[in-house]
């Protein structure tokens, strides 16, 4: 009887839509998840850094003007977050070999060490969730991530340990839509 009360103080608030209440739960959960994700990702490198470096990781090598855009900010501001990442040693610059022009950014050893640990970690955090789960939760959230990668338009996720594979884990398929950070 409880769960019906609060099933319905929900409805209520939706004004008794059903899918604009599933949609508001499901972005409060993926919001949880998301941020308890990054607290398990063990780095010392704001979520912001982190972004720039996984799409180095799995991009890259990118130029400056790519890297802006698939992390949908400003040149100047990937300018300053480059600056960053090269001050701790993450990341490298070179010049294109077809265009001197051109900066390419790709990770130095300690910048694909500081990836892989931190995606590591987060992966072991959610798998040892994920054995809590018993038969039909597990096939039933199997079946969820299907239709969330269906949503986002993302293929199932790679099960390879090849970090240029594994972008429908860490990363949407196309860049994301324009948020404020």
């Amino acid at each position: 009887m409880a769960a019906t009360s609060r099933t319905r103080s929900r409805t209520e608030r939706t004004d008794g839509d059903p899918d604009l209440e599933l949609a508001a739960r499901l972005r409060v959960a993926i919001a949880r998840l998301s941020r308890q994700l990054r607290q398990q990702a063990g780095s010392p490198l704001t979520p912001t850094l982190q972004s720039v470096l996984a799409s180095i990781a799995l991009y890259g090598p990118l130029s400056l003007g790519d890297l802006a855009v698939r992390e949908q900010v400003a040149p100047p501001t990937i300018t300053k977050l480059l600056g960053r990442l090269d001050e701790l040693g993450l990341i490298e610059r070179q010049r294109g070999a077809d265009d001197r022009r051109v900066i390419l950014v790709s990770l130095t050893e300690a910048g694909r060490a500081q990836f892989e640990e931190s995606r590591h970690r987060r992966t072991a955090w959610l798998e040892e969730r994920l054995r809590q789960l018993d038969g039909l939760d597990h096939t039933q959230l199997t079946q969820a991530v299907e239709l969330l990668e269906a949503i986002i338009g993302a293929g199932p996720a790679p099960t390879t340990t090849d970090p240029a594979a594994d972008s429908a884990v860490d990363r949407p398929a196309s860049p994301r839509p324009l948020l404020r950070r």
